[in-house]
């Protein structure tokens, strides 16, 4: 008999976020604007789990959606409780607050919580900062005083104090230098064998995610272009909007010449009737302009391109 694959610790189903549009003096609304149009995936216990896009795509939001920090318009996001999901933000500087030391942003979410009693808030905040490669010694410093790379660090500490089973990082690594960078990608991997911790970890660099994580998500306009294991997603895109991020990705030594992608990602003010990308797409074809493609694929690995599908439609055919 085979066993019961493990519950999801987190699972989107036709995820929608919707801003409101205010215009005039008393900022009423107008209009709505659609940030995340439909979104479906699953993230298993242990999972490494990378959601790559352009600026613009989406990916932040869908992050704070499944955090509870904005709400769904439409869908549905399941899985393991709010509390079980913590998030690390972008850029350290600005998610760490100043006037605090290092050892009061990183106690005072569980002791609020009543995780620990306070008489052992130190010790926990101390082995937290030794386990994302800090010393003990920097409880007591203020954010200033740390270098980018240590205020990430003590920002993961925070959220691993919290024993999330899902981790969150939006962009962590964006705003460090690229030796840094490496460091931190190389702690994550070690907190996700060691605690079995799933993750999502969001980047606009699929340079980043093809590293480590078992598989890729990749974002335009809102949508699910394509989904599958990060090994062919990187080795055989399917959709031509990660052919063209992965033809982004610099390669020292190469002479190949950067081709930028033609026009401008399309305006979630101004929804495209077809496929989003298709204003941009060198492979459009005029049906691409009209018809919103569907999903082509299974709810683990598939993609979201006319010209994909009626290929598959093909192959099918006796």
């Amino acid at each position: 008999m085979v066993p019961p694959l493990p519950a999801p610790v987190l699972a989107l189903r036709d995820a929608v976020v919707d801003f409101p549009v205010r215009r005039g003096v008393f900022a009423r609304a107008t209009g709505r604007v659609r940030a995340v149009d439909g979104v479906s995936f699953a993230i298993a216990p242990g999972e490494a789990f990378g959601l790559a896009g352009e600026s613009g795509s989406g990916k932040t939001t869908l992050a704070r959606a499944l955090c509870g920090l904005v709400p769904l318009a439409a869908g549905s996001v399941t899985g393991v409780p709010l509390r079980a999901r913590q998030m690390v933000f972008q850029d350290p500087s600005s998610s760490l607050n100043p006037r605090r030391s290092v050892f009061e942003l990183v106690t005072e979410a569980p002791l609020v919580r009543g995780d620990f009693p306070r008489r052992a808030a130190e010790a926990r905040a101390a082995a937290a900062l030794e386990e994302v490669g800090l010393s003990g010694d920097l409880l007591f410093r203020y954010p200033f005083s740390l270098s980018g790379g240590q205020k990430q660090r003590v920002a993961i500490a925070r959220a691993l104090l919290l024993r999330p089973a899902l981790l969150v990082c939006d962009e962590i690594t964006s705003a460090l230098d690229v030796s840094v960078q490496s460091q931190i990608l190389a702690l994550l991997e070690d907190l996700r064998a060691k605690r079995n911790l799933a993750m999502l970890v969001i980047s606009h660099d699929l340079a980043v995610l093809r590293r480590a994580w078992s598989r890729i998500g990749v974002l335009y306009a809102g949508r699910l272009a394509e989904l599958g294991p990060s090994a062919e997603v990187v080795s055989s895109p399917r959709h031509p909007y990660t052919r063209a991020l992965l033809a982004s990705i610099p390669v020292l030594g190469a002479k190949r010449p950067f081709r930028p992608l033609a026009g401008e990602p399309p305006s979630p003010a101004e929804p495209h009737p077809g496929c989003a990308f298709a204003p941009r797409c060198p492979e459009a074809r005029p049906a691409c302009a009209a018809v919103r493609p569907g999903w082509t694929g299974t709810a683990e690995s598939g993609v979201s391109c006319l010209a994909f599908a009626r290929a598959d439609a093909v192959e099918r055919e006796p």
